[in-house]
């Protein structure tokens, strides 16, 4: 039309330099909220992603471990009670003795330990949840076969725990679905979306824990830490190797290392078998 000047499309460079600029903004954003998010964790001292505060992790905890026990049926075997939580007692208060020494006191300030024992023979399982809430089942107990054996397994799900493992799980998932979204914004405006992110990092009851797929690089730094804290807690590492071996004697064909994210089993005893001198010096001190 005569007199009106039409609007130009912006220049192809100049399209790609506003791309580059919101690319940059977008790194930049996540620079940020990668330095916020940065801690090291206890021990291996890797630095690992976790952007949710522990506090907002204990309480979703608590939250789904009340779920579970109410649809859950309780063990009457005081005997296996008894043991259950004496164990999980003496792993957690090393644990704790273990996060004070590395530096990380500051976290045992959400920890509420609480250990029960949930009747089924057909699941070979235990887990801690955030903020110490932990289950086993009865069906584990003929791998773990007394004390010593249910501290390798606690030792390990007590690790995961103190380590952060699921919070970076969580915190990967939440840059993932909600880019760079702060997170008191996801959890104040999207909560459904947050729980389910929970959910996929932490399981549910029976899928969590040992049956829960941590990526190799947890299970490993898990297995690592679970020796130092059963050593610490006066427990036998060297039963480690046993535990792991009747564990899989009992697991049935799995898929290769590569396509599997737990370590091959004759790899993961090899490196228990690496740590344990580490371990065995806080076991005999």
């Amino acid at each position: 039309m005569r007199g009106v000047t039409q609007p130009r499309p912006p220049a192809a460079g100049t399209r790609v330099a506003g791309a580059w600029a919101r690319k940059g903004l977008w790194l930049a954003a996540l620079a940020v909220l990668g330095l916020a998010g940065c801690t090291t964790v206890p021990f291996t001292q890797r630095q690992s992603f976790q952007m949710v505060p522990d506090g907002e992790l204990a309480s979703m905890g608590l939250q789904q471990y009340q779920e579970v026990l109410k649809d859950a049926k309780l063990s009457g075997d005081t005997a296996k009670v008894r043991m259950v939580r004496g164990v999980g007692n003496r792993i957690a208060k090393a644990a704790e003795a273990f996060l004070e020494e590395q530096g990380h006191g500051d976290k045992i300030k959400d920890l509420k330990w609480e250990f029960n024992l949930i009747e089924d023979d057909k699941t070979a399982n235990a887990w801690v949840m955030p903020g110490g809430k932990a289950a086993v089942y009865t069906g584990i107990l003929k791998y773990t076969r007394d004390e010593t054996g249910l501290a390798v397994v606690l030792g390990h799900e007590v690790a995961h725990a103190i380590a952060g493992h699921g919070n970076e799980r969580m915190s990967q998932g939440l840059m993932a679905q909600m880019g760079a979204t702060a997170l008191s914004v996801a959890l104040s405006q999207q909560p459904a979306a947050t729980q389910s992110l929970f959910m996929k990092a932490y399981g549910v009851g029976a899928n969590m824990g040992l049956l829960l797929p941590y990526s190799r690089l947890h299970e490993s730094e898990a297995d690592h830490i679970g020796l130092i804290i059963m050593a610490r807690a006066g427990y036998d590492p060297r039963e480690a190797i046993p535990f792991w071996e009747r564990m899989n004697a009992g697991g049935g064909e799995r898929p290769p290392e590569l396509l599997s994210t737990h370590p091959a089993p004759e790899t993961r005893i090899a490196d228990i078998q690496r740590d344990l001198p580490e371990a065995l010096r806080y076991y005999r001190k």
